[in-house]
């Protein structure tokens, strides 16, 4: 039985959300020291290329995905959707995004927001989520720069919250919840750590995760798709800065992290939502990790070791010192 290939989504009843089973992924390469298959001239890269969006072999997600299991009592679905791997350099011993040109960042945003338009055309496509891991700490099991998409038959629990938050308050205050957080971490000033024309980085006065930052367009968008080639542009410079600066907080090692975007569903109308990046820094001091331990993972929620100001504080040090680029 433990053997049998299984590919499906289980229903949670008691949280009310999918988990998605896939037991393909264990045979997936653990941080091979004598072999890259993202590398150049492999079967699957070849040659001459800047970056790159590739199948995961080893998917959560196929676009004939198998049917999925019948139980007696529980609800199954079927894993239906995509798994890409986005590469996003030549150079194998880049650290980080951040240590990219502008330039590179910007094509690599580019190269995923048309993979968004792509994918939008896709009968089972209802959302589309990019993220990145960074870290040995974090379960990266490739070191390669990349981060990769799920289009997903569903849209993850964590957005639908966020979804519900702010058509809740748009009906009671005819704004954009969203908006106004920009509006709030701004007039504070003390938790952001990066702005331009067109984005703000900043650390939540809610922030769950030590060095915890958020990256917002200021104008209201929901959709990747519907940034300008300017607002990219800015993108690209805000995510060099901020992630530069997490990177450099603590001088023994840089900062593991995870990266998501949050943009609204592929299909229906959501302009109560507000397009957003969130990084998650999970060392909260040299070589001390933040665990999702007992209150978090048991209760649902975080306890913070320390006072989000402070961090900020030691993360705009960081970008201050560490963090010149080039426009």
């Amino acid at each position: 039985m433990g053997s049998r290939p299984t590919m499906e989504l289980r229903w949670d009843p008691t949280l009310r959300e999918w988990v998605l089973v896939s037991n393909i992924r264990r045979f997936r390469p653990w941080q091979p020291s004598n072999y890259c298959p993202f590398c150049p001239g492999n079967p699957e890269t070849g040659h001459g290329w800047r970056a790159l969006i590739l199948e995961n072999r080893y998917p959560m997600l196929m676009e004939e995905a198998p049917e999925p299991g019948n139980h007696w009592f529980y609800r199954t679905g079927k894993s239906v959707g995509r798994c890409y791997v986005v590469v996003e350099t030549p150079e194998h011993n880049i650290d980080d995004i951040s240590n990219l040109p502008i330039d590179q960042i910007e094509y690599i945003l580019k190269m995923i927001i048309n993979k968004v338009r792509e994918e939008s055309s896709k009968e089972y496509a209802q959302y589309f989520l990019w993220f990145r891991n960074k870290g040995r700490e974090i379960g990266v099991s490739l070191t390669h720069p990349h981060s990769q998409i799920y289009v997903l038959p569903f849209t993850p629990s964590r957005v639908e919250r966020e979804l519900e938050s702010s058509r809740e308050y748009l009906n009671k205050h005819g704004k954009c919840l969203f908006c106004d957080i920009i509006s709030a971490e701004l007039k504070d000033g003390i938790r952001v750590i990066h702005s331009n024309d067109h984005w703000v980085s900043f650390m939540p006065f809610y922030s769950h995760w030590p060095f915890e930052v958020h990256v917002y367009p200021r104008r209201h968008v929901q959709l990747m798709t519907e940034l300008t080639d300017e607002e990219i542009r800015g993108l690209a410079e805000a995510l060099k800065v901020s992630l530069c600066g997490l990177n450099h907080v603590f001088s023994k090692k840089t900062m593991p992290y995870i990266m998501v975007l949050h943009q609204a569903p592929l299909r229906g109308s959501y302009p109560h939502y507000h397009l957003h990046i969130e990084v998650y820094g999970v060392l909260r001091d040299e070589d001390k990790i933040k665990y999702a331990a007992g209150m978090e993972t048991g209760g649902g929620n975080f306890t913070y070791d320390s006072v989000p100001e402070e961090n900020a504080e030691r993360l705009r040090d960081s970008v201050l010192k560490n963090c010149t680029y080039k426009a």
